[in-house]
């Protein structure tokens, strides 16, 4: 099934893009955060699939991203992200699991170690808890967004690091919606909440289903192997699998894993 959008409004007046999946009588409701500059249109088959396993699912392209409002992929502060998820979950029903994959990870991940209000579990899909970019690489751009922070620089993603299927890279560089740079003072702000949040990993009070490709060279899996010694978290690597797992050849046994999980959880 294809999903249908609608749009809400931010806090700060920004318009978000909204997406749903509906599903009769659903065990739950997923609601997805997706990765830095892409948008939630290409998460279409995750959410089909997830209907087909009984959870209705929602999703929102980020501020800056997608076809939402806001400046190209550029922040003023990390908490934005947050106020815009506290928004979306609270207009979502419950039982609810927040995914969120890559970026969308780390803003899922800092979302439980906060007060803000909690969903029944997480799925951490490759969370980008921390930098593959060389601290020097950095520090370059910490000074360079002090004195240029709306200038845009590119990311550096390239197609065969999402997926083992050029298709996908194909498809993510010919999507008019995908963003490939963003600005000077982007960067600084994720990699300080990456740092923030670093030592409150153990103060996460849900059940989390962590799942990283062996293979992943944007996120690289050892950004997720902090989780693995929270409790309640379970941690999955997939071998040979690279950064988009949901998009690699297997992603109906990636995605069969996660449901099997979410079956199994008391999502009261």
């Amino acid at each position: 099934m294809s999903s249908t959008t609608g749009e809400t409004t931010a806090s700060d007046g920004t318009t978000l893009l909204t997406r749903r999946w509906d599903c009769a009588e659903p065990r739950g409701n997923v609601l997805i955060v997706h990765g830095l500059g892409e948008h939630s249109g290409r998460y279409e088959h995750v959410g089909a699939f997830l209907v087909d396993r009984g959870y209705a699912v929602r999703a929102f392209d980020l501020r800056g991203h997608g076809a939402s409002g806001g400046p190209r992929v550029d922040l003023e502060s990390f908490s934005q992200y947050l106020d815009d998820l506290e928004q979306m979950v609270g207009a979502v029903a419950e039982p609810l699991i927040i995914y969120g994959h890559s970026m969308g990870g780390l803003i899922a991940t800092s979302y439980a170690v906060s007060s803000r209000p909690q969903p029944a579990a997480y799925v951490l899909s490759a969370p980008a808890l921390q930098a593959a970019t060389p601290r020097l690489l950095q520090l370059i751009a910490k000074g360079l967004s002090r004195f240029a922070p709306k200038v845009h620089l590119p990311t550096s993603v390239k197609g065969d690091q999402l997926s083992r299927d050029p298709a996908v890279g194909a498809a993510y560089f010919a999507d008019p919606l995908v963003n490939t740079k963003a600005t000077a003072r982007f960067a600084p702000i994720v990699f300080a909440e990456m740092g923030r949040i670093a030592t409150l990993l153990p103060t996460i009070s849900r059940p989390v289903l962590v799942i990283h490709g062996a293979q992943d060279e944007l996120v690289p899996p050892a950004a997720s192997a902090p989780l693995a010694g929270v409790a309640g978290v379970d941690r999955k690597l997939f071998p040979g699998l690279r950064h988009e797992c949901h998009n690699e050849p297997e992603q109906d046994e990636v995605l069969g894993f996660v449901a099997d999980w979410l079956d199994r959880q008391s999502l009261a």
